[in-house]
């Protein structure tokens, strides 16, 4: 006799971002399916979750690979941050190896509207070189890798906006750290532009909407931001929202729109 078990599809969604929680909590929903949302564990409190979870890397390639084998992983989603990089190469090269079937959702990149004072660069080292030798007063949201860039620029007054707390403050002589998660408002975010002078932001582009407010503040008030581009993916066919990804694990299963057809 075939148990329950052994016909429900197992589904593995690399997330950390809002897109996977929500796709996971429509993949949930339907309950022909076992669903695990994998993060990779930077974030000290991450939001509550709407399915298993597992927190932590995998070991690379190798160790990926062993998960999707001895999981059964019946499909695997990639739909973790435009920025980690490193791990959509090595879910790419686990599924090619596998044989496993994979979807990928990657919101769209923010695009410069009539007003905006971009200057757009490959990364941090270089978004630091534009901001130049005269100090000036910066609001750094780029998250907590690279920091350590903007020592070598200490002319600098820094406002350092982060998920989580910055363990080890910089070395810096004017650097001021917000701990805070989104999504934001426009308006909140032109308040803290204008209450501490800020100058110039620096981000990077992630695109979505919870963080996008600071890009609409930037526009109304005239501040420049230096934005790092994201490097071009190599995943293509990838879905822009969580709809469209969502009916394309239900193709890769074989599933219908409908619970159960």
């Amino acid at each position: 006799m075939v148990s329950t078990a052994d016909i429900t599809p197992h589904v593995l969604i690399l997330g950390g971002t809002t897109e996977s929680r929500l796709l996971a909590e429509r993949l949930q929903a339907r309950g022909d399916m076992a669903v695990t949302l994998s993060l990779a564990g930077r974030t000290a409190a991450p939001v509550t979750q709407p399915t298993h979870t597992r927190i932590g890397g995998f070991g690379g390639v190798e160790g990926l690979m062993r998960y999707i084998i001895d999981a059964k992983v019946a499909c695997l989603i990639d739909a973790t941050h435009p920025f980690a990089t490193q791990i959509s190469k090595n879910a790419r090269e686990a599924v090619q190896r596998t044989h496993t079937p994979m979807v990928a959702l990657s919101r769209p990149a923010w695009e410069r509207q009539q007003g905006d004072l971009w200057t757009e660069v490959a990364d941090m080292e270089s978004a630091i070189e534009v901001l130049g030798h005269v100090p000036r007063r910066v609001f750094v949201t780029s998250g907590r890798q690279g920091l350590a860039g903007l020592l070598r620029a200490p002319q600098h007054h820094y406002w350092i906006r982060t998920v989580d707390r910055v363990e080890a403050p910089l070395d810096l002589p004017h650097a001021h750290y917000i701990v805070d998660v989104g999504p934001f408002t426009e308006e909140s975010e032109r308040a803290i532009l204008i209450s501490n002078g800020i100058d110039v932001i620096m981000a990077k582009n992630s695109g979505g909407a919870a963080t996008y407010p600071k890009i609409a503040a930037a526009r109304a008030l005239r501040l420049p931001v230096v934005l790092i581009r994201r490097k071009e993916s190599a995943a293509s066919g990838a879905a822009s929202d969580v709809e469209t990804a969502f009916h394309q694990v239900l193709s890769v299963l074989g599933l219908g729109i409908e619970r159960g057809v």
